[in-house]
């Protein structure tokens, strides 16, 4: 199977990295605008199987060109690139996952599902951690119970050793970060799909030690379509981002002073973007390039069977891989996204068409090779 991966970046080149790990994928092709700075885990030969491409995804022709024998397209790139990716992928006649990232345009890919059908091929959306994992996880919960009540997921990217006064360090892109801050969050009340504040509704959730008592609060994206597909068949879900305590108290007043906007303000006869301001200020604060992180996940999922209260719960603590310098928030990201790509390519998706990941990753295969990569998934 030859395989592309779009985008080298941190989630891109841990695809990749996966990718490699299977004797089944003969080729991988990681393609971006500058491809030549690879981490230390992708160094070497890899026996002629890692393809290097300098690509401009805005230039469609090269785009198919390099989409040409592909069996699967796995797309790390920034989300408002996933729309003209799948259907590049599509008329290629190419499976195509990505990150996702943004209803929106998951909505606009669900377009394409005709055309998907028509080609062979599936087309799945949302397929890293959050959205990705935690829809798969949620809906296997789903399935498990009737009726269902509530479905709370929590996820979070952190430092394991946290410093002050955030004590958070960049897991992934701090651009989409803000988003989650500044964007409400979709979440069910009462079986219908409404909007509440991010950084709202704050609870504490506790883990094994040593990550203890976090805190969680709502964040928009995280569980992407999951409330529209299930409304007025549970009644309450929601999603909301985990950090260390303390840490909504200092973001909100920086949100709601303003230093989160996007719209330009002039500063001394110039405009100014305060978000990117801000981003410039704190960036060097917060990137800990030897900074060891984990991620931690609980899913919910409380309702009846046999009629009687149940409830069914998933539970990962998953830390930073010493061994090859690969983060815990690219093993969970991007290693799905991975494993999404060759499901696709291999059979075990069986769906065509244009489908998110709660609708066509087979849940057992899914977590069994999660668990195979040292990802394991635990049900309490």
């Amino acid at each position: 199977m030859k395989m592309v991966v779009l985008g080298a970046g941190l989630q891109g080149c841990a695809c990749a990295y996966d990718l490699l790990q299977s004797p089944a994928v003969t080729q991988v092709t990681l393609a971006d605008l500058r491809p030549d700075t690879l981490p230390s885990f992708l160094a070497g030969e890899w026996g002629g199987r890692l393809r290097l491409v300098r690509l401009d995804v805005t230039d469609h022709a090269a785009v198919r060109e390099v989409l040409a024998g592909q069996a699967s397209v796995m797309s790390a790139l920034p989300y408002y690139f996933n729309g003209p990716m799948a259907r590049a992928a599509v008329e290629m006649g190419c499976h195509f996952s990505d990150l996702g990232g943004n209803t929106e345009i998951v909505l606009e890919q669900k377009k394409l599902h005709d055309q998907a059908l028509a080609k062979g091929v599936s087309v799945i959306p949302d397929c890293g951690l959050a959205p990705g994992m935690v829809n798969i996880l949620a809906a296997e919960g789903i399935r498990r119970l009737d009726p269902v009540e509530r479905v709370k997921v929590f996820v979070g990217g952190l430092p394991q050793h946290p410093e002050p006064p955030l004590n958070y360090q960049i897991v992934y892109s701090l651009e989409g970060a803000l988003d989650y801050y500044t964007t409400p969050s979709w979440i069910l009340r009462g079986g219908k799909a409404v909007q509440v504040d991010a950084l709202s509704e704050l609870e504490s959730v506790e883990f094994p030690a040593p990550v203890g008592t976090l805190e969680a609060f709502h964040t928009g994206g995280g569980i992407s379509t999951l409330p529209f597909a299930y409304q007025g068949k549970v009644d309450v879900m929601e999603y909301k981002t985990l950090r260390y305590p303390g840490h909504v108290a200092i973001m909100r007043p920086i949100r709601e002073l303003g230093l989160l906007d996007s719209k330009p303000i002039e500063v001394k006869g110039q405009p100014v973007v305060p978000r990117d301001l801000f981003i410039a200020a704190v960036r060097p604060k917060l990137h800990k390039p030897q900074g060891q992180d984990l991620v931690a996940l609980q899913v919910q999922v409380t309702g009846q069977k046999g009629g009687k209260r149940a409830q069914v719960t998933f539970r990962l603590i998953d830390y930073y891989d010493t061994a090859h310098g690969i983060s815990a928030m690219m093993r969970a990201t991007g290693y799905s996204l991975s494993l999404t790509g060759q499901m696709q390519a291999d059979g075990r998706v069986t769906l065509k068409g244009v489908h998110t990941p709660d609708e066509a990753m087979p849940f057992g295969a899914y977590v069994s090779e999660l668990g195979l990569r040292g990802v394991r998934i635990e049900e309490l």
